[in-house]
């Protein structure tokens, strides 16, 4: 029905905001994520959002990206995961986070969200991975280039950059620093992998 809502934020708490759209108020279920992305109360905003129609509601879902909007109507379209299940999903994983779990099938990772448990998480594996387009090279980079990820030390001389980039992505996506480089360290001919495949057989080992 609208494919944005733009205007001036009214009020926001970590579920729902309200628009003032030219005078109208609108209600607007949000993830935590965008509510941590939206301006101070006052301030101009812009949320594209999903429209979901039952008999005795209408209800509206925002986002703060086109991107994460279109991931949304993806994982809705799996049986068992409805509009609120879809937005706790986006609370609890960035859009990037969802995709490499996707792609890498981390069940683990994907029913970590409240109300996914492993049947939904193993159905929206199956459902969508064949339908996320965005390559482990730019998910990779995505995840590795975030200034607050530099968790591995320069003079760790037993590993190389492909290898600390792997590690940085493990530990963004929630597991454990020793952990994560334990798995890393254990590939056969790690040295010779680029970031991506590193990242790919390191979370094989740690299913």
């Amino acid at each position: 029905m609208f494919a944005f809502i733009e205007g001036l934020l009214d009020y926001i708490d970590e579920e729902t905001c309200v628009v003032d759209a030219g005078g109208f108020g609108i209600n607007i279920n949000i993830s935590g994520r965008t509510a941590m992305m939206l301006p101070g109360i006052g301030e101009h905003v812009k949320l594209y959002t999903y429209t979901a129609v039952r008999e005795d509601s209408i209800s509206l879902y925002g986002f703060d990206t086109r991107e994460d909007l279109n991931l949304y109507k993806k994982l809705i379209t799996v049986n068992g995961v409805g509009p609120k299940v879809g937005l706790a999903l986006l609370s609890a994983l960035d859009a990037d986070a969802i995709r490499l779990a996707i792609i890498s099938e981390d069940f683990k990772k994907i029913s970590s969200a409240p109300g996914v448990g492993p049947k939904t998480a193993q159905r929206i594996v199956l459902e969508l991975k064949d339908k996320i387009k965005m390559s482990d090279d730019a998910l990779v980079n995505s995840i590795v280039n975030s200034k607050s990820l530099d968790i591995v030390t320069s003079n760790d001389k037993s590993t190389t950059d492909e290898m600390k980039d792997a590690i940085s992505a493990l530990v963004a996506l929630g597991y454990g620093q020793t952990d994560s480089r334990k798995a890393v360290l254990s590939i056969e001919n790690v040295e010779k992998m680029d970031s991506s495949e590193i990242l790919s057989a390191a979370l094989k080992k740690l299913f």
